[in-house]
This record gives structure tokens, sequence and C-alpha cells, in this order.
């Protein structure tokens, strides 16, 4: 197992515990991989899964990946936007784009945020943008692992 040079330092320094509750625990069950079936614990997800360009009319673990990121990085920036006394209009979107890519025979991810913020000026949106990429939990979980790209159209 290969840790990064963060998780050797954290290791290595006297225990600093965070405080840390866990808010929602997502459960799924998944067989068959990319072209399998998956379903969540509470019901609410059962979906058949599709390799991307097979034939098949199911979504696939990019797809997934995109929606979850789009729609948590629009609350991120919601959070942002009322510590900055702005309200986000209605029509405030995130269009994901999450490329599954082959590099030096390995595949890896890399992704496009698109973010749509009308009526907010561009120095308000850029901040709301920024300061969102900085909380997002999945924002978070990709720093520094895949290449992230955030455009505010």
């Amino acid at each position: 197992m290969h840790r990064s040079a963060e998780a050797k330092a954290q290791a290595a320094e006297p225990s600093k515990e965070k405080t840390m509750s866990v808010v929602y625990t997502a459960s799924t069950h998944t067989t068959g991989g990319r072209q399998g079936e998956s379903y969540s614990s509470d019901g609410n997800l059962d979906i058949q899964l599709t390799a991307p360009g097979a034939e098949g009319t199911g979504t696939n673990p990019e797809q997934l990946f995109a929606a979850g990121w789009s729609a948590c990085y629009l609350s991120a920036m919601g959070l942002v936007a009322g510590q900055h006394k702005v309200k986000l209009p209605a029509q405030t979107a995130v269009d994901a784009e999450v490329d599954l890519v082959n590099a030096d025979g390995g595949f890896s991810l890399q992704a496009r945020l698109n973010v749509s913020i009308p009526g907010v000026d561009p120095e308000t949106a850029r901040q709301i943008v920024d300061g969102a990429h900085e909380v997002c939990p999945y924002s978070k979980a990709t720093r520094g692992n895949i290449t992230v790209t955030i455009n505010l159209v």
C-alpha cells in the first residue's frame, strides 16, 4: 500500500484527534461490475450499470460520480453564497463532466465543473465558486488526486 507524503507526515505526528461525526452513510450493493446492477440499502436506488459505449440502457460509474459531485458542489455553493450574503438564482447550475482516461497503461479520472450563476457579478461568482471548491466533500476527496478544472460560464 502506498501512502502520500501527507499521510506519512500525519502518521508521524503525535495524535491530533479530529472531532468528526458521521452525518450520513450511503450503503449500496453492486454485482457484475460495469455490466451489473447496484441498489441502495434503503431501496431508493436500483439501477442497471452499462460500461460507456456498450449496448444497454444502464448508467455508469462516471455518470453517477458526475451527478453526485455536481449536486454536492451546488449545495456547497449555496453555503458559501450565504456566507457572502448572496442569494443564488434558481437557475444556478453545475454541469459536471467526468472523463475516464487511459494514461500510462492505467485508468484514471479527470473532471470539469462548468458553473453558471446568472445575474451575479463575475467577481462575486468567482468567490462563491472558489469557496465551494474548498468546502465540497467531493472536491476535497479529489484534490491532488485528479485534474479538475472549474469554469465559470
